[in-house]
C-alpha cells in the first residue's frame, strides 16, 4: 500500500484520546506483522489500550526511534466541510481529523517498512507508537521503558513525527496541567466579613501564579522561544451560585509552560507552600478552609537539544532543511530526551492544522517525508 492508502486507513479508525485506541493499534499490528516483523504491545491495566514498538534491522546499539501517536482531538462543535475520519482529497490537500497530527507521520513510516525490510540496514530502525498523547502524554513512559526492557541493545536517536513542515525542531517546553479547588464558607453577602469567599482566596492563589510568571521572565530567559521565557495561565474557573451568596467553593484550572532551564517541580513546591500559608492563616478564622491542589496529568518534560547534537545534523541531512526551530506545545519528544535518547521534532504538516476543523496535509508533504525516510534507510545501510 502506498503511503495515501495507509493514511486513509489510519483515520478511519475515531479513536480520540482517552478512548480505547485497540481497533487501530491490531490494525497497525497485523500491517507490520503481515510483512514478518515481530511486534510487542505494551497495553494500559485494564487492557482496554496499548502502545506498539517493534525493530527492523539488527540488534546493534545505534538505531533510530521513530514516534508517533495514534490518538486524536475531537471534532465535537467543529464546522467540517467533509467526513472528518474519511480522507477526502482536494486540489492535492488530504482532509480527515489526525491526517496531520499525526497519523501522516505513522503512514509514512508504515509506508517505507517494505524498503526497510529489503535493506541491508547496518543499524536497526524502530516503530514507537503510543496512546492517549493528546491528554497529557500519558503512554510515552511506560512505552519508553518497556523498548529499554526488551531490547539488549540501545538506539541512539528518537525522531518524533509531530507536524513540522519537515522542519527540524529541537526545543520545547515543559507543560502541565493543575486544578486547584478552594473550600471556603457560605453566607449572605453582607456578611462577607464573617465568611471565607472561596473566590476571594481563589483570586489571591491566580494573584500568586501571574507574579510567579513575571518574576520568571525576569530572570530566566531562552531567546529560542517565543515568548522566551515560562508561562503560567489559568484557562478556567468555577464558582458561586448568586451574587448575593458568598462562595464556599471555587476551582480554577491553570497550565504551565517552562523553559527547559526552568524546574517545574519547583514552581509546585513555591505555590504549594504558598496555599499551605494561605491555610494556616484563613483556619485562623475559619476551621474547615481547605485547599486542594490535582495534576490533571504528570508533568511532560521539555525537550532542549542542543543544535550541535548530532540527531540535529542527522535531520537536517535528510530533510535538506538546515535551520531549526522550538515550539510551545506538549510532545512526547521530552520524554524521550529524558530517557537518554537524542531526540528532535520532524514531521510531515503544519501544526497550524492541528485541533481545527477541516485538518489536512499536503500531499506534497507526504511525499517528502517518506523520501526523507528512505534516506535514513540509506543512511543506516
Amino acid at each position: 500500500m502506498n503511503v495515501t492508502t495507509i493514511l486513509s486507513h489510519l483515520v478511519s479508525f475515531p479513536v480520540l484520546g482517552g478512548e480505547s485506541n485497540l481497533s487501530i493499534i491490531h490494525w497497525i499490528q497485523t500491517y507490520i506483522e503481515s510483512h514478518g516483523i515481530t511486534t510487542t504491545l505494551v497495553p494500559n491495566e485494564e487492557n482496554t489500550k496499548a502502545s506498539l514498538h517493534c525493530r527492523i534491522g539488527p540488534a546493534v546499539d545505534g538505531g533510530v526511534i521513530l514516534s508517533g501517536h495514534t490518538d486524536v482531538v475531537p471534532v465535537k462543535g467543529q464546522v467540517w466541510h467533509t467526513d472528518p475520519f474519511t480522507l477526502t482529497e482536494k486540489n492535492g490537500k488530504l482532509y480527515a481529523r489526525g491526517s496531520a497530527d499525526m497519523k501522516g507521520f505513522v503512514a509514512c513510516c508504515l509506508a517505507v517498512l517494505p524498503t526497510m525490510i529489503k535493506a541491508d540496514l547496518k543499524k536497526p530502525i524502530y516503530f514507537a507508537f503510543s496512546y492517549d498523547e493528546e491528554i497529557g502524554c500519558l503512554a510515552a513512559p511506560d512505552l519508553i521503558k518497556h523498548i529499554k526492557k526488551t531490547y539488549d541493545e540501545t538506539p541512539t536517536y528518537a525522531i518524533i513525527g509531530e507536524p513540522s513542515l519537515l522542519q527540524p525542531v529541537i526545543g520545547k517546553k515543559g507543560i502541565c496541567y493543575v486544578k486547584t479547588e478552594v473550600n471556603g464558607s457560605a453566607g449572605h453577602s453582607s456578611g462577607i466579613h464573617k465568611e471565607i469567599s472561596a473566590i476571594h482566596e481563589s483570586t489571591r492563589l491566580m494573584v500568586w501564579l501571574e507574579n510567579k510568571m513575571k518574576t520568571m521572565a525576569n530572570t530566566s530567559v531562552d531567546d529560542r522561544f517565543d515568548p522566551p521565557h515560562s508561562t503560567i495561565h489559568v484557562g478556567q474557573i468555577q464558582g458561586g451560585v448568586a451574587t448575593n451568596i458568598v462562595a464556599d467553593y471555587c476551582s480554577f484550572e491553570w497550565d504551565i509552560r517552562v523553559i527547559p532551564k526552568d524546574n517545574i517541580h519547583q514552581v509546585f513546591e513555591e505555590y504549594f507552600a504558598f496555599c499551605a500559608e494561605r491555610e494556616v492563616e484563613v483556619r485562623k478564622k475559619f476551621a474547615d478552609f481547605k485547599i486542594s491542589n490535582t495534576l490533571i496529568h504528570p508533568p511532560v518534560p521539555a525537550l532542549d537539544t542542543k543544535e550541535t547534537d548530532s540527531i540535529v545534523g542527522l535531520v537536517q541531512k535528510l530533510t535538506e532543511n538546515y535551520k531549526w526551530e522550538t515550539v510551545a506545545y506538549a510532545a512526547e519528544a521530552g520524554q524521550f530526551h529524558e530517557a537518554g535518547y537524542e531526540s528532535i521534532i520532524c514531521g510531515p504538516g503544519s501544526i497550524e492544522q492541528a485541533h481545527r476543523a477541516n485538518e489536512f496535509v499536503t500531499q506534497e508533504q507526504l511525499d517528502s517525508c517518506v523520501v526523507m525516510l528512505e534516506k535514513l534507510i540509506m543512511e543506516l545501510s
